[in-house]
């Protein structure tokens, strides 16, 4: 149960930036025109093989309808943000680039990106067609993240789903989970056990049940239990709650009481998601940026719903990354453009789900020809779920700084370790939470 942090950062993952901005709005930038007079656009953006294959068709074909040039400048996810800060600092802004949630409102109160509002309007494109929760991610009215000008269009967004190794089930003869039923929470645990073996017979544990990550994994257990890090105003952190330490504690029993989870030696030699390639972990998280990396795996798999707690219903979040144009750009029009393209051209979104990179962002599209595509997972339906009925945004999305929020997983180790209660760590951390939370709402504050 080790915090590592996979190849994606949603939701908080610029956060860090924000501080640094304020100097940034009239920085220059490094569009202008090939030696041949046509209008040249730098778009910078991360991802990995897949992903990349795809972006190259799409930015050719909109190269080839617009008579321009696209300079791409691509990195790998734990890269990006460190490589966005430096092009911010050094006044080099790209013409067009991903934001992250988490960054909407600091840089477009600082002017590092464009309200395109105008832009996505005169484009003809159908709002409507576009899942809501994408297109709400990047308006901000100077006040308030959801609502307002636009600063944005959804790259994508991102389902985080539950999966489970249906090759293992199948054989230790456990019946498959319902793909529409969520387990309760002590049928998963019952089930979670049952999994976690010594197949080889040597005495050691070479088989899981789960390989949870605190980090990722934590909302779903929160959420479903009726808890939150912080109230509906976000003016309040509420982890010191009893929905909360109770969801919490549940997480570290699986591993210290269940002995479900690799143990942190174990987890030192190779980490959960090493096991899960390997076909060691009976169940484990899955996002659409997964799929083409999954399905060259040596197992069947397929997704579930999360299992619920106190309230009954499955939670999990739902995270976004967008495609932003700089206030800087020489090509303000075109740059608007593009972004427009990536976001909801169709055969670039057709591009990017083949790839098994993403879900469409295009409703008709996902509901149809992606939700009924071969392949794994079967049930891609989940995800669809996820983004329609049962998907929150991250914590810290929508607030100025996510630090309150990081603050949480800074010492959460030894209560995973079972050397300290849940109960005791949110009255510990819920006062240093709180003091964050507040600085990040004055300095929202004197920003509006």
């Amino acid at each position: 149960m080790n915090i590592r942090r996979r190849s994606f950062l949603l939701g908080t993952g610029g956060i860090a930036m924000t501080a640094g901005l304020s100097a940034c709005g009239n920085s220059s930038q490094p569009g202008g025109t090939t030696s041949d007079g046509r209008p040249e656009l730098t778009y910078m953006y991360r991802g990995g093989e897949d992903e990349r294959a795809a972006y190259n068709i799409a930015i050719k074909a909109f190269e080839e309808a617009n008579d321009c040039s696209v300079k791409v400048i691509v990195t790998d996810a734990d890269q990006y943000t460190t490589k966005l800060q430096a092009a911010i600092t050094g006044n080099q802004v790209p013409d067009v680039f991903y934001l992250e949630q988490g960054s909407v409102m600091a840089f477009a109160t600082n002017h590092v990106v464009r309200d395109i509002t105008a832009e996505v309007e005169a484009s003809g494109v159908d709002l409507d067609n576009v899942w809501a929760y994408g297109v709400n991610s990047y308006r901000f009215d100077g006040e308030r993240v959801g609502q307002g000008a636009m600063y944005g269009m959804p790259k994508d967004i991102g389902p985080f789903s539950f999966g489970y190794n249906r090759t293992m089930f199948e054989a230790a003869g456990i019946p498959l989970p319902d793909p529409e039923k969520p387990y309760t929470m002590d049928e998963f645990r019952a089930v979670a056990k049952q999994l976690t073996t010594d197949t080889n017979g040597d005495g050691e544990l070479d088989q899981w049940g789960t390989g949870l990550n605190v980090t990722w994994n934590l909302q779903a257990f929160v959420w479903s239990n009726g808890g939150d890090w912080v109230d509906e105003a976000k003016t309040t952190v509420t982890v010191d709650k009893p929905e909360f330490v109770e969801a919490l504690q549940t997480f570290a029993d699986i591993q210290n009481v269940d002995k479900s989870t690799p143990s942190i030696a174990e987890a030192q030699t190779l980490d959960t998601y090493q096991r899960w390639m390997k076909g060691e972990i009976g169940f484990f998280p899955v996002g659409p940026w997964d799929v083409s990396t999954y399905t060259k795996l040596d197992f069947d798999w397929d997704l579930i719903p999360y299992p619920v707690m106190g309230t009954g219903e499955t939670a999990t979040w739902v995270g976004s990354l967008g495609i932003a144009v700089a206030q800087s750009t020489d090509h303000p029009d075109l740059a608007a453009k593009l972004a427009v393209y990536l976001s909801t051209n169709e055969e670039a979104q057709r591009q990017l789900w083949k790839a098994g990179v993403q879900v469409p962002n295009l409703i008709d599209m996902a509901t149809n020809e992606f939700a009924t595509s071969e392949g794994m997972p079967e049930n891609k339906a989940e995800f669809l779920n996820i983004i329609q009925e049962t998907g929150r945004a991250l914590p810290a999305a929508t607030t100025w700084s996510g630090e309150w929020y990081d603050e949480f997983w800074v010492g959460i180790q030894p209560v995973l370790d079972g050397k300290k209660s849940a109960a005791d760590y949110c009255k510990e951390v819920q006062p240093r939470m709180q003091e964050k939370l507040d600085a990040a709402n004055q300095q929202a504050e004197q920003n509006r």
